[in-house]
């Protein structure tokens, strides 16, 4: 049966022009359109890019999200989300392919795309298009006449791009949209896209790039996926400063630097993210590898104050913990938040000890809607529900709402109403020594759980009110039951690793410290 009420606690959330283009697409849908595309000027990139993990195989087949299929532009056995990584065409961009091998994909491309069923959705094209300049750009002894062949069927993708814009979902969709029209502006030198370009990455630059650096869907992985591409538009402006607006220029200069600071803060000694939201490793580019990026390009940045993003960093010589006390600050596009107010992840001497459970799948089953609960994440449940309301792979109805009590590197303390106004969920995270001290306080009369997620390869066992981890001991402190289970965890998509779980029952409160021993 249709839940009225969760769609309604959904759609109120949603701003204006998402439901009209919702309608809009709907009702008329714009057709691709064979044009010719401008003769004259080409821009270029001036500095190498990142290099794209490897994908295509030998045998003409394909991985992405670690599951192998054939080279079919339609292939869907694997989810929506493996057809769409086929054509995003990212993939041209590897090592050890070579030039006439890039030609020759595009060519069988443009081929098939009469049969093509999801090429010409806008995000595809957008990333797609990407690709292709950079293809271009590198193949600078191409037949003229496969360039014209490429440069019209790119041209025509772009024009319908620009009459399906992502108007009905925004976001992290619709930045990636700007940041394509910006790119082929100055690849065509068309100053019609330009200006149109100029405006859209302006607003959503200013609009999802939060005031310490982070995205505002509040996901490590989508940050560096994001700032890649950012990146690639500023590469390209520096060869074309005066086709650009300066204050445009400027902007995309200052919000790479301020996601750059941002990721220099939150990432792990050993230069990996924090798998926290939707994020998982082999999707994006490394930190290091846009850290060097943008240092070829002679950016300037330190570390950020973290705030606005809701994630604190504490720390220690032997501990390190990332933290999250924030409000879902992409209120109105929320498909990539859990309902994981609280939690947090914590390495000891380097190494996972305490993570979240990860991603391993964007379809929408079981394992997704595990995977964004609450019970999946290091935090509370009260009497068994969600601190916000996570459903349909990517909806968000009730949210949580945060306040921040006290906030500084060794201790942090806020609380939600996630579970209702009579039961607020106050936690206190604390830093001392070799110790990381949570204590966790309900209001009212309710049965509440708490989530403790183990790496793979962590052993837990129970000795009364301590948990003995080898070199690293938990004390608890107002338990009423300490239960090891089995789970899984992920790091990367369809890939899942055994690992341990303790689920600590408790009323009212609770505390307990994780201590390095030796």
């Amino acid at each position: 049966m249709v839940d009225i009420g969760k769609i309604l606690r959904t759609v109120r959330h949603l701003r204006s022009t998402q439901i009209f283009y919702q309608v809009a697409y709907r009702l008329h849908k714009p057709v691709y359109q064979q044009l010719n595309a401008p003769e004259g000027k080409r821009g270029c990139f001036f500095t190498d890019w990142t290099v794209k993990p490897t994908s295509l195989l030998k045998d003409g087949g394909f991985v992405f999200l670690n599951l192998e299929g054939p080279a079919d532009w339609n292939f869907l056995e694997h989810g929506m989300l493996w057809a769409y990584n086929m054509n995003y065409m990212d993939w041209l961009q590897q090592d050890g392919i070579s030039n006439s091998e890039q030609i020759g994909w595009i060519t069988r491309f443009i081929n098939g795309l009469p049969e093509n069923k999801i090429a010409l959705d806008p995000y595809p094209i957008a990333l797609r298009s990407i690709n292709w300049i950079k293809t271009l750009d590198r193949n600078q002894l191409i037949e003229a006449t496969d360039k014209k062949r490429i440069e019209d069927s790119l041209w025509s993708q772009l024009k319908l791009l620009v009459r399906k814009l992502e108007y009905h979902l925004l976001g992290n969709h619709l930045l990636e949209d700007a940041y394509a029209l910006f790119i082929s502006a100055i690849y065509f030198h068309d100053i019609e896209m330009m200006r149109k370009a100029e405006k859209l990455i302006s607003k959503e630059l200013q609009e999802q790039i939060l005031e310490d650096g982070g995205h505002f869907e509040q996901s490590p992985m989508y940050q560096c996926v994001l700032l890649d591409r950012l990146l690639d538009c500023y590469n390209i402006s520096l060869t074309s400063a005066d086709f650009v607006e300066k204050k445009v220029m400027d902007l995309v200069m200052t919000c790479s630097e301020s996601m750059l600071s941002w990721l220099q803060t939150i990432v792990y000694r050993d230069g990996s993210i924090p798998l926290l939201n939707d994020s998982a490793r082999g999707i994006a580019p490394t930190p290091q590898e846009l850290f060097d990026y943008g240092q070829r390009m002679g950016l300037k940045w330190t570390t950020s104050k973290l705030k606005e993003s809701g994630y604190r960093k504490m720390q220690t010589k032997r501990l390190e913990a990332v933290v999250d006390i924030g409000n879902i600050t992409a209120t109105y596009q929320p498909g990539h938040t859990h309902a994981d107010t609280f939690n947090y992840e914590l390495r000891v001497d380097g190494m996972p000890f305490v993570v979240d459970t990860g991603i391993s799948t964007y379809n929408k089953n079981e394992r997704r809607q595990y995977e964004r609960s609450t019970m999946a994440h290091n935090t509370v449940t009260v009497d068994g529900r969600d601190s916000s309301e996570v459903w349909g792979g990517f909806r968000v109805g009730q949210r949580a709402k945060v306040k921040v009590l006290a906030d500084n590197i060794e201790y942090v303390k806020a609380v939600h109403d996630g579970y209702g106004k009579d039961c607020l969920h106050e936690r206190a995270f604390r830093l001392e020594g070799n110790s990381f001290i949570v204590e966790d306080h309900i209001g009212g009369d309710h049965k509440a759980v708490n989530y403790i997620h183990f790496d793979s390869g962590i052993e837990p066992s129970v000795k009364g009110n301590v948990v003995d981890c080898g070199n690293v001991e938990i004390r608890f402190e107002g338990a009423d039951k300490i239960e090891i289970k089995a789970d899984f965890v992920a790091s990367e998509y369809n890939r899942l690793r055994q690992s341990k779980l303790l689920a600590v029952s408790f009323n009212h409160s609770m505390k307990y410290s994780i201590n390095v021993l030796r």
